[in-house]
């Protein structure tokens, strides 16, 4: 079983999601269990406050380094330990393969404007991102990175062969896909899908695939 810890200051925030869909069935079937931690429970004024002014001045408020480090010693979390970050590489299907074969995974959600890069130096093991972008916090990209990962897991999915078939999963884009009616508003799914050629079928996917590769990804 997978262990994902997400260290965050709006627990809420996940109630939902990972009650639904892909997430709630792999806990489900006892591939994952989620422990979503409070970080203001590692506070020490009434406020419960995380952050305070940066050194050195300027604008925004910078996440305060113990909190991050007491409640990663709390629940004893091992490697991986993700701090998501503008400044981290680019999360990718290869690290969602990885994390699902392993027994734990952390991830520590940022917020204001920025974490003490003592955190990033010295507690996290990871720093990602989800692109060149920023959010309000480090919430959505959590979410964003424990859903791939837990529907890669035994049981959350029910036909694994299509993630088989998924973008990314051979390193490319997949082809395009089409569905019932053939014929919408004049827009026509291609010939060969209907022909009941296999090997047509599958050379035509290849095909598409790779021109998709190479016009999108190899820019």
């Amino acid at each position: 079983m997978l262990r994902v810890n997400i260290i965050t200051i709006f627990p809420e925030f996940f109630s939902g999601p990972l009650s639904l869909s892909i997430p709630a069935r792999a806990a489900a079937a006892g591939g994952v269990a989620y422990n979503v931690v409070d970080l203001r429970d590692f506070t020490h004024d009434k406020h419960r406050t995380v952050d305070d002014y940066p050194y050195g001045g300027g604008a925004g408020m910078v996440m305060k380094p113990g909190p991050f480090f007491e409640a990663v010693e709390h629940i004893g979390a091992r490697a991986p330990i993700i701090l998501l970050s503008a400044r981290g590489r680019r999360f990718s299907h290869a690290d969602a393969s990885r994390y699902a074969t392993g027994e734990e995974l952390t991830i520590l959600c940022g917020h204001y404007k920025d974490v003490d890069q003592r955190v990033a130096d010295h507690l996290a093991t990871e720093e990602l991102s989800l692109g060149d972008f920023v959010l309000s916090g480090g919430e959505p990209a959590a979410l964003a990175i424990v859903d791939a990962t837990v529907r890669l897991l035994p049981g959350a999915m029910s036909d694994f062969d299509s993630a088989r078939t998924d973008s990314f999963y051979q390193e490319g884009l997949s082809a395009p896909s089409y569905t019932r009616p053939p014929d919408y508003r004049g827009f026509t799914v291609p010939e060969v899908l209907l022909s009941g050629d296999h090997k047509r079928i599958a050379e035509w996917r290849r095909e598409e695939a790779e021109r998709l590769t190479r016009e999108r990804l190899d820019r």
